[in-house]
């Protein structure tokens, strides 16, 4: 039985419509679409790099044209150029896309080793968090991790922003400030990971006890993700380097200390506001503040 033409056009949009959602492409003939095809259809990076270019300079979905040219220039190790696309062109993106770009701008300065960069640009977010300005006000957003959709609170993105400041104060290595930062994140949100973080920054310090403490509690499970194999996987061999080492302090991390004071005052606010029923303030602190009174004596 053959198709009227009414039907044939009813059957040719069906199947482009589901050519689009298999590919997750936009539907269209536009610059911007082209470029969705180039890249994840005919996996032509360079092409949708071009592509991606007449998108912005023709206005066409320039929030997302800007970010996916950007994640595709990572790709290729053109960081740097791509670092310089995002901050030339962000002002053509609306108030809604600065976050999300802020996030790849993050991403690249950790993968072209700008630790200075990276460190500032995690303050002002975090200060953001301090101001009430993040999330357009609102206690949530919806975010999208390999393909999945779910909503993350403002408690896990300073938790998740922490953990990045955390790291980028460990590559320094400045692992005082990194177990500031660390420490505050597990407060907030704990999870495996910056526990076997936190864990290394007190192993640079040569405290292993308090290392060894930390690593037995994401071996025993005690905190979320501790069942996932990387973490616990880690967590052994952190162990096992903690065993194998004798202890020899270095306080040298201490001159090196950079975590200005207003910053630490807007964390401990955030601390008080969500645990009011106990004392947040880490000892560390007090150690820092002493170690600065004797400083300026």
């Amino acid at each position: 039985m053959e198709l009227g033409s009414s039907d044939q056009r009813t059957s040719s949009k069906r199947e482009r419509e589901e050519y689009h959602v298999a590919h997750k492409i936009p539907s269209g003939d536009t610059p911007y679409v082209r470029a969705k095809h180039a890249q994840l259809v005919q996996k032509d990076p360079e092409a949708a790099i071009v592509l991606f270019w007449k998108a912005i300079n023709a206005g066409d979905r320039v929030d997302s044209a800007l970010k996916d040219m950007a994640v595709v220039m990572k790709q290729l190790d053109r960081g740097e150029e791509a670092i310089e696309a995002v901050k030339s062109f962000r002002g053509l993106c609306s108030k809604q896309s600065q976050e999300s770009l802020d996030n790849v701008l993050i991403d690249l300065y950790k993968k072209c080793g700008k630790v200075e960069e990276q460190i500032e640009l995690l303050k002002r977010k975090l200060r953001q968090i301090f101001q009430g300005e993040i999330f357009n006000g609102k206690p949530t957003k919806r975010a999208r991790s390999h393909g999945k959709k779910f909503q993350v609170s403002v408690k896990q993105e300073t938790s998740r922003l922490l953990g990045n400041l955390g790291w980028a104060y460990m590559q320094k290595p400045n692992y005082m400030a990194a177990e500031v930062v660390y420490k505050k994140a597990q407060m907030i949100d704990p999870d495996a990971n910056k526990a076997c973080n936190l864990s290394l920054c007190l192993i640079k310090q040569g405290r292993y006890d308090e290392a060894r403490a930390i690593l037995n509690d994401v071996l025993g499970g005690k905190l979320p993700g501790s069942n996932d194999y990387k973490p616990r996987r880690r967590a052994e061999e952190l162990l096992s380097e903690v065993r194998s080492r004798q202890p020899q302090p270095d306080f040298s991390d201490l001159l090196g200390l950079d975590m200005d004071d207003d910053f630490v005052k807007g964390i401990e606010r955030l601390m008080n506001e969500w645990a009011p029923s106990r004392s947040k303030r880490l000892p560390i602190f007090e150690e820092i503040s002493s170690f600065r009174d004797r400083l300026t004596c």
